[in-house]
């Protein structure tokens, strides 16, 4: 079981230890179920927004018991969550829509959360409390896009561009552009949201893209052994940071805060803690892509 469930992940190197010993069995399973009653993936992920959804409306009713019935429903739906994509690399039917759409649902899911406990505080608060929870869901929105890069970064040198999502701004522009609207509206809406977002990415990652055209044109064919391996090991121990600002973290300060009934706690964790994670992640990428390309530079002389 252990083994086919290894079977269904990205890779090891990324995987959160929560997700390894909770989500990723559950999710197997329901991959199991779905895949037998020939359920889609991106069913699936519908299927988890929806009940996530359902979940952040719970957190507006000051109730305990309300508020662990949200916070059974959010379980709920990340499992599903995990299933979608084990669900889709199982049965060979991963897709950039199944991707964004795996990306929205997250999306979904903490813009009902702010939501609920913005209208919930808002009695002692007044409209301030969404200034905070909009300043909040825009840290959020960067803080869960560049621990997926960083994570797709990681898994094109681990193992290779079959093995990651890893995308290019400047490829899914010339295929946006390569579409007509007339061929179909909504593919070609698709490559333009899957374009912007990668490019909101990369404005985070100069020193990366930097990096990676020099070793384009250094090797063509594709980056040699000792680099890859050379740059998994700067890579990798910022895979634990890039797990902390996804999920299981921030949603454990969230059921604390509503356990000790001050919501507003999550919003200053996400600014102050969360934050400070991203910009340590975001430095410590770009520095060492920066060196990286000095060394080949000094080879290429």
């Amino acid at each position: 079981m252990a083994s086919d469930i290894e079977a269904t992940l990205k890779s090891l190197d990324t995987e959160e230890f929560i997700d390894i010993r909770f989500y990723r069995p559950i999710g197997y399973r329901w991959a199991l179920l779905f895949r037998k009653w020939g359920v889609h993936p991106n069913t699936v992920t519908l299927a988890a927004m929806l009940i996530g959804a359902a979940a952040g409306a719970c957190f507006y009713f000051n109730s305990l018991w309300v508020n662990i019935a949200g916070m059974i429903l959010l379980v709920w739906a990340n499992s599903y969550d995990s299933a979608d994509g084990q669900l889709a690399r199982m049965t060979g039917q991963t897709s950039p829509l199944g991707r964004m759409l795996d990306g929205f649902c997250g999306e979904v899911w903490f813009s009902c959360i702010y939501a609920a406990i913005c209208l919930r505080l808002m009695p002692q608060w007044g409209l301030w409390i969404w200034v905070l929870g909009a300043v909040t869901g825009f840290f959020h929105g960067k803080q869960a896009a560049m621990a997926d890069y960083y994570r797709n970064v990681h898994l094109f040198f681990l193992k290779g561009r079959s093995g990651s999502e890893l995308a290019d701004a400047r490829t899914l522009l010339e295929n946006f552009e390569r579409k007509k609207w007339a061929d179909g509206f909504m593919s070609k809406l698709s490559d333009y949201l899957y374009y912007s977002y990668t490019k909101g990415q990369e404005a985070w990652a100069k020193q990366f893209l930097r990096m990676r055209d020099v070793l384009t044109q250094k090797y063509p064919d594709g980056a040699p052994e000792w680099f890859r391996s050379a740059f998994r090991s700067k890579s990798f121990p910022l895979m634990k940071y890039t797990n902390m600002l996804s999920f299981n973290t921030r949603v454990v300060v969230l059921f604390i805060s509503l356990f000790v009934n001050i919501p507003w706690i999550y919003f200053a964790f996400e600014l102050t803690v969360l934050n400070a994670l991203l910009a340590y992640m975001v430095v410590t990428h770009e520095r060492f892509c920066r060196l990286f390309v000095d060394r080949l530079a000094k080879e290429a002389a």
